[in-house]
Formats: C-alpha cells, sequence, structure tokens
C-alpha cells in the first residue's frame, strides 16, 4: 500500500510566500495532502493558501509550538513533511528526505542548512544562535548534530502520534530534537541550501526573548531525561565550592586545633550537605526516569506488533 503523505505548513502572515510553498510542494508531491495551519494571520495568508490548493486549519493559540502540536494531533497520514512557509526551504529535496524515511533508516530526517556543503542566505546572529544550542545539545546528549532549527523535516507515522510537545514558541524544534533523541529515535540530516526570503517578507523570530525560550526548554529538558547529569553536574559545583571555605577551616584547625571562622564552616558544610543532597535526588530521579523508559520501549514494540497484525 502507498505511503499517505501529508504536507503541514505552519503560516503567521506569510501572503507573499505561501502561495508558492503550496504550488512548489503540489508540483513535487501531487499526490500528497497540503496543509496550512494559519496562526492569527492579519494579512491574506489564507485566502493565498486557498487559491493555491491547500486545505486550511486554525490554530487560535499564538505560537509556532501550538501550531505543530495542533498539525500533529488533527491529521493522519504515514509520512509528515514539517516546513515553514517562508519560501526558503527547496521543495525539490523533499524526495530524498522522504526516501530515507520510508527506507525505515530514519524516523526524522532533517534538512540541515548548516552543514559544511550548504549555501545558505543566513544572517550572522541567526547562525551564531544556532551554533551556541548545537554545541550545547551535541555535548549533553553526545551527538554530532548540524542544525537543530530546521523547520524542514519529514517524521514517520510512529514518531509524530508518540511524542507529546509542549512548548508553545519557537522553541519546537529544539524539542522535537531532543525528544527525539531522548526517546531513542533516529535523526538522519541531509545538506539543503537555504534561500534569503524574498523581499517584503520578514522573520518572525525575536532574537533575544526567542533565544531565551530555546535555552529554558534545552535546559529543562535536559533535567527531565538527563536527570542524573544535570543534579549531579549541580552537586559536584557545590562539593567544590565547599572545599574552599572548608579547606580554611580544616588548615587553621590542625595548625591551631581551633575554629575561629565559624561562618566559614558553616558555609562549607551547608554546600557539602547540598552537594550530596543534589547528587542523590539526581540518583533517584534517573532510576524513575530509566524504569519510565524500559516502560516505553516495552509499549512501542507493542504498538508495533498490533500495527503489523493490523497491516497482515
Amino acid at each position: 500500500m502507498k505511503a499517505k503523505i501529508a504536507v503541514l505548513i505552519p503560516c503567521y502572515n506569510e501572503e507573499l510566500t505561501v502561495g508558492q510553498v503550496v504550488r512548489d510542494f503540489r508540483k513535487q508531491l501531487p499526490e500528497a495532502d497540503i496543509y496550512v495551519f494559519d496562526n492569527n494571520s492579519t494579512d491574506r495568508t489564507v485566502e493565498v493558501a486557498r487559491e493555491a490548493g491547500a486545505r486550511i486549519a486554525f490554530e487560535r493559540r499564538q505560537g509556532k509550538g501550538y501550531v505543530v502540536q495542533t498539525m500533529f494531533r488533527d491529521v493522519d497520514a504515514d509520512i509528515y513533511i514539517m516546513v515553514d512557509g517562508d519560501d526558503t526551504y527547496p521543495a525539490a529535496e523533499v524526495h530524498k528526505l522522504i526516501a530515507l524515511v520510508e527506507a525505515g533508516e530514519a524516523d526524522v530526517s532533517v534538512g540541515s542548512r548548516l552543514t559544511n556543503v550548504s549555501q545558505s542566505e543566513f544572517r550572522a546572529l541567526n547562525r551564531l544562535g544556532n551554533r551556541f544550542f548545537l554545541n550545547i545539545i551535541n555535548l549533553i546528549f553526545r551527538v554530532k548534530l548540524s542544525d537543530i532549527l530546521s523547520g524542514y523535516r519529514v517524521l514517520n507515522r510512529r514518531f509524530v502520534k508518540s511524542i507529546p510537545i509542549f512548548g508553545g514558541g519557537f522553541e519546537t524544534e529544539t524539542e522535537l530534537t531532543i525528544k527525539a533523541l531522548a526517546h531513542g529515535y533516529r535523526i538522519v540530516e541531509l545538506p539543503i541550501d537555504l534561500k534569503a526570503r524574498p523581499a517584503g517578507s520578514f522573520s518572525k523570530i525575536r532574537i533575544m526573548q526567542d533565544g531565551l525560550l530555546i535555552l529554558n526548554s534545552i535546559l529543562t529538558l535536559f533535567r527531565d531525561y538527563k536527570p542524573l547529569t544535570f543534579f549531579g553536574a549541580i552537586g559536584l559545583s557545590l562539593i567544590l565550592m565547599a572545599l574552599v571555605p572548608g579547606t580554611v577551616v580544616i588548615v587553621e584547625f590542625i595548625r591551631t586545633g581551633l575554629v575561629p571562622r565559624l561562618p566559614s564552616a558553616v558555609l562549607a558544610v551547608g554546600l557539602m550537605l547540598s552537594g550530596m543532597l543534589a547528587m542523590v535526588v539526581g540518583l533517584i530521579l534517573h532510576t524513575i526516569a530509566r524504569r519510565f523508559q524500559e516502560l516505553e520501549y516495552q509499549l512501542r514494540i507493542l504498538a508495533f506488533d498490533l500495527e503489523r497484525r493490523e497491516e497482515g
């Protein structure tokens, strides 16, 4: 049976570009269902998308993350293509991204704008921010990704229907990436070239505000999915801090037999106990998280077996 393909285009005030995006993907994938999810646009985005032949849906909660939540919940397909409506991503590359998912080589294939061979029109500040967040995730999860904020992705049904998305803003790509890694899904990147926005079209990203949201999302997911590392690092830092006043107190006690710096002694003990407590908390949460991962794995195997029986 041929796979059912859905193209999902989240939009907010993309009147100048969304029509071309719909037409480009219709040309590449004539059999696909193309959805434009409008997020309270005040221009003619909806009219232009409808005229181009897209199916229109709405999400009234403001923020790309909320749009992605609604898309994943409401659209039924075997393969999902998520692409921004700003006409900067090449539709012709979609076949390569789909092929990886159809062949079972990836659960998520990503069009990476930042590989060594990509010729992308990128603002320097955006590139710097992407590299900063990328290095953090690569360090935490011990991977070698090149673009965590790409809005051009192909995802299989199993991933879309099993991964909960909670972030409401532009941190949604970060959340998708981290949760894919944490849950053991396979991410494969392919180089693409990012085009510049057409004249008159403007990015909706707010550099500082959205950057802080992305950083907060990374730290929150780091805490949730790597609790031993997260709390262990905090605990170790507190213990090392305790050594500074503690060493002075111990040296003076050995030399004089007295503890003249009582506040330093109290501070050292407090920091040491806090560090040890943080490590214990991390160990407990790590054990709980590991048990839930094992349970989730068993449920995924069960769901996979049920799917195969239904197909058979």
